[in-house]
């Protein structure tokens, strides 16, 4: 029998339980509607496409070439960087060497990779926008970095709040080592950074001499903006990216950009890729090979590629913030944000919506949603629920409003203060 007090400290922490809670209680009531996965619309998917992707890249590397590539482990770095380079420059305008270029599992490993190396003692700290993606805080548990939040504010990050907060840092000894943020439609606020507050933003990174953690698996999803890696003149971002939401999720390919050079050492992509090699040893290159094979065949244009699926979110954005304007009319005490993109809208409600909430909407109105409190590590957003829309037809989506407005009725008629 083992004891979790003699275990490591983060498997007690609610960050490292906030992803199954949601997965428990959709197997719980199969029949009730979600608005809490984030995912790709699935209708967008077919079998066949894996085999005409996996096709078309062992047509570009040729058989002999890919039988060893597709059978063996391959480097730890990758086997489709050259291919990720190019695609971030036709989708983003970045220009990446390969060699800085790391696949990973998923964006998640990445982030894990950084936190590791990033994490030299116990001074250091990593700063993030709150409220903020679970698997941040999950990702920082693990790796003993303490993280220290900053106000997103109106335009996504409050840059006064981000340099009072390097500022106190330091003062209490600490070592801001970077700040990670999503600036286009971020999980889970749906906010994005405008121009000015990017360039601002670069410039006080550089000043503070703070790296920037930039994770962009929503920017394809809406107006575009150019990525902060895009717009860098000071060497200071590093970009995390994803093919999760805009080629296959179940690939499980990320990528991380860490150009910066490291004194005694060669770069922070090479760093990364020496504790990639404890963790994975490699990513898998059959995945790598079907997600190149998509990226062929679309000319590496994944803002084309997406068309229909941007459509179909934007689609679904409008009528999740249209049905809740006409359930909710003012003087409503129910009020929401109105991102411009992305698959996540915030709803502000006049009562407490815990996880106990969260079961009963599920069991008694069918209608299952996030309560924002994971979000801020139970330290903020109990009146606040994430709505997600990207995985739903237009129907769900106004059927599990109807329920939602009715979750909401019992609980302001059981007088909630």
């Amino acid at each position: 029998m083992l004891d979790l007090s003699e275990l490591h400290p983060s498997l007690s922490d609610p960050a490292l339980t906030s992803m199954n809670l949601l997965n428990e209680v959709a197997d719980r009531y199969p029949g009730a509607i979600s608005f809490a996965p984030g995912r790709p619309y699935a209708g967008f998917f077919s079998v066949e496409d894996v085999h005409r992707y996996l096709r078309v890249y062992v047509d570009h590397i040729g058989p002999r070439v890919a039988r060893d590539r597709l059978f063996q482990y391959g480097r730890t770095k990758g086997v489709i960087q050259d291919l990720i380079a190019r695609n971030l420059a036709a989708d983003e305008g970045i220009t990446a060497d390969p060699e800085s270029i790391v696949v990973t599992v998923g964006c998640q490993e990445a982030l894990f990779l950084l936190m590791r190396t990033l994490r030299a003692d116990e001074r250091d700290v990593l700063l993030a926008t709150t409220p903020m993606y679970v698997g941040v805080t999950g990702a920082a548990r693990l790796t003993d970095l303490p993280v220290v939040p900053v106000e997103s504010g109106r335009t996504g990050i409050d840059l006064d709040d981000f340099a009072a907060k390097i500022d106190k840092c330091r003062r209490d000894g600490l070592r801001p080592r970077a700040c990670y943020l999503v600036p286009d439609f971020a999980n889970p606020t749906g906010l994005s950074l405008d121009l000015e507050t990017r360039l601002a933003l670069l410039d006080l990174a550089a000043e503070q001499d703070v790296l920037l953690l930039e994770d962009n698996p929503y920017g394809l999803f809406g107006p575009r903006m150019p990525t902060l890696r895009s717009l860098d003149r000071h060497g200071v971002v590093v970009y995390l990216g994803s093919y999760s939401k805009t080629a296959m999720p179940g690939a499980r390919v990320g990528f991380v950009a860490a150009g910066q050079p490291v004194r005694g050492g060669g770069t922070l992509a090479d760093e990364l890729a020496k504790v990639k090699s404890m963790i994975s040893v490699n990513t898998p290159p059959v995945a790598q090979a079907v997600i190149a094979g998509k990226l062929l065949e679309n000319d590496f244009d994944l803002r084309a590629a997406n068309r229909a699926e941007t459509e179909l979110y934007g689609r679904n954005l409008r009528l999740l913030l249209d049905g809740l304007a006409r359930r909710f009319p003012p003087p409503s005490r129910v009020t929401w944000n109105r991102p411009g993109g992305g698959f996540f809208a915030v709803l502000s409600v006049p009562f407490t919506a815990d996880d106990e909430v969260l079961a009963h909407s599920a069991r008694e109105h069918g209608v299952i949603w996030t309560p924002m409190h994971h979000f801020y590590g139970g330290q903020g957003g109990h009146r606040q629920i994430r709505l997600a829309c990207s995985l739903l037809t237009p129907d769900q989506i106004d059927a599990g409003l109807d329920r939602l407005a009715a979750l909401i009725s019992e609980w302001e008629q059981r007088g909630e203060q």
